[in-house]
């Protein structure tokens, strides 16, 4: 069986994309150094797969902790990069730790690669990279533009970065995929979205809210121009997020596997905030405290994607709903909340 490092392998969208791995034959390698998630997960992992999971507590900033992984786990065949700070705001604030984790990791992991002979890579990209884009759906071709944060900035420049390596006559074929709004949860309720202090994403903070962790939501901002006011986004569920990478290591694997690619991750469909809200309670039967506030700061008005490239190229379409989403949030949330009451 195939080996596959995953680095930022017990994350959110890390830790079911190992999942996705070992059903479909390979051998996940986490590394994780687990300032962003918590080691409870591998338990999740090990209960969902029946074995326990290989991981090895590592910075991708420490070449020497890297290649002692390479060392002892002989035969990786590819590389799944994950591991990155992902906070729009806390880049703002603290944009020094962004670009040392972000990109100055993504340099030491391609030299660890580089140094065994490793040449395949998926990279973890955003669709923050299109910014404000001038027309919808955004397709790969769409123009990348400045960006609105240092995070969104540092999957630019990594971008750059694989760019430049193919273009150098490296032997490195990599695919970036650009994910557009992961959500939801595994089946089992066993891994999922689990943001530490307080989220910055729009379902677990519903969650929270309907589970009364939190007082209020509130939707920043209900003046854009979308048809309710509210922000649209293309929400794709975490288990296919997951099951598009396992494509991608595929295609990777392919005598005619081409230096560097990239594809949109999403639904190809926009749903709004207040949309979301009200799925969420219809999914659910929970009703929650929302109110209405001003526009955030850095907010993009609506961003969907156009997935035809995806579907053609790389074999791959979601097949969760919206509403499969966000039920699989809810009994999640459940879960930890059993957890913590259980303690």
């Amino acid at each position: 069986m195939s080996k596959i490092l995953v680095t930022g392998g017990a994350g959110y969208i890390g830790s079911h994309t190992v999942v996705e791995l070992a059903e479909a034959g390979y051998t996940p390698i986490v590394v994780d150094n687990f300032s962003n998630s918590e080691e409870r997960v591998l338990l999740g992992l090990s209960q969902i797969l029946g074995k326990e999971v290989i991981c090895y507590k590592v910075d991708c900033t420490n070449t020497a902790a890297l290649q002692e992984v390479f060392s002892k786990e002989e035969n990786i065949e590819g590389v799944i990069h994950f591991a990155a700070f992902k906070a729009v705001g806390e880049s703002v604030a603290e944009p020094l730790k962004y670009y040392h984790n972000n990109v100055a990791g993504l340099v030491a992991l391609l030299q660890v690669m580089e140094a065994n002979q490793v040449a395949r890579l998926v990279f973890s990209s955003s669709c923050t990279v299109y910014g404000v884009p001038e027309k919808l759906p955004v397709t790969e071709e769409t123009p990348t533009q400045k960006a609105n944060s240092p995070y969104g900035n540092t999957k630019k420049i990594d971008e750059e970065i694989l760019r430049d390596v193919a273009a150098s006559g490296s032997s490195l074929r990599t695919i970036a995929l650009r994910y557009f709004n992961p959500i939801g949860a595994h089946e089992s309720a066993l891994i999922g979205e689990l943001p530490l202090g307080v989220p910055s994403n729009l379902v677990p903070f519903i969650t929270q809210t309907a589970a009364g962790i939190r007082e209020s939501l509130t939707v920043f901002g209900t003046d854009y121009d979308t048809p309710d006011g509210s922000c649209i986004r293309d929400y794709v569920h975490v288990v296919d997020l997951a099951k598009a990478h396992v494509a991608a290591i595929r295609r990777l694997e392919k005598a005619e596997a081409v230096p560097y690619e990239v594809f949109n991750i999403g639904t190809g469909q926009g749903s709004s905030v207040l949309e979301v809200i009200h799925a969420f309670e219809q999914a659910t039967g929970q009703k929650f405290n929302f109110k209405t506030g001003p526009r955030r700061p850095g907010d993009v008005p609506a961003i969907y994607a156009d997935v035809t490239k995806a579907t053609q190229e790389l074999g791959f379409k979601t097949s969760l709903s919206l509403k499969d989403s966000l039920g699989s949030s809810w009994a999640w949330q459940q879960k930890l909340m059993t957890d913590t009451s259980n303690k």
